[in-house]
């Protein structure tokens, strides 16, 4: 199984109190914030995802694997629900997508409030056998990684996972890494990384914030 690794889910509740858009939308109405990514730039980065996938994959070749995207809420179910539907228009190869609630698998619950658990849907097929995509948001410390693949066991037996992050910004805990990063953003631990997608925030960017 090759190494894998996604974000620290802690950082999403960061991510909720520490930025907040502003009353009409203003992705970047941060006092201390910079811009990283545009929606433009969003857009093309998971373009690019996708076509790795399909080459990395060889998803459009006559051995072709059986590929699932899970995402891991929320944000990353976003990420999977798109790079589905990028894949399927470039290779005309429908792939499986939907999402992998880790919140009961994590490392930290007895130092954390409590929170609601997420939905956790899996394709028709299932996952054994298949080669399992895990795709998240930002990937740091990469704690949130064993989680997923405790999480991961509980469904079923895959035949590789992999991992694809639109946001790689440093900092891991752990020896693991993902196997498509949209980009590289070195960071201060002080620091926060931001994703906002449409779906979710009414527009796309990346924005880091102190």
């Amino acid at each position: 199984m090759q190494s894998t690794s996604f974000n620290d889910p802690s950082g999403e509740a960061e991510k909720e109190v520490k930025f907040r858009m502003g009353a009409a939308g203003d992705t970047r109405s941060g006092s201390d914030s910079r811009e990283l990514m545009s929606a433009a730039d969003v857009g093309r980065t998971i373009s690019r995802i996708a076509h790795q996938i399909i080459e990395k994959t060889a998803l459009d070749g006559p051995d072709a694997p059986r590929v699932v995207l899970l995402g891991i809420p929320t944000r990353g179910v976003i990420l999977a629900e798109r790079l589905a539907g990028n894949i399927g228009e470039y290779s005309g190869v429908e792939v499986g997508h939907g999402a992998l609630d880790i919140t009961l698998y994590r490392d930290d619950l007895m130092q954390k409030p409590p929170r609601p658990l997420e939905a956790t849907s899996i394709p028709a097929g299932g996952i054994d056998d298949a080669l399992v995509i895990l795709v998240d948001d930002v990937l740091y410390s990469g704690r949130s990684v064993r989680s997923a693949l405790d999480a991961l066991r509980d469904v079923g037996r895959p035949r590789v996972v992999q991992l694809a992050v639109l946001v790689d910004r440093g900092h891991r805990e752990l020896p693991l890494r993902a196997d498509y990063v949209g980009k590289n953003v070195p960071t201060s631990r002080t620091e926060s990384v931001h994703v906002l997608l449409r779906e979710s925030d009414g527009d796309d960017g990346v924005v880091i914030s102190r």
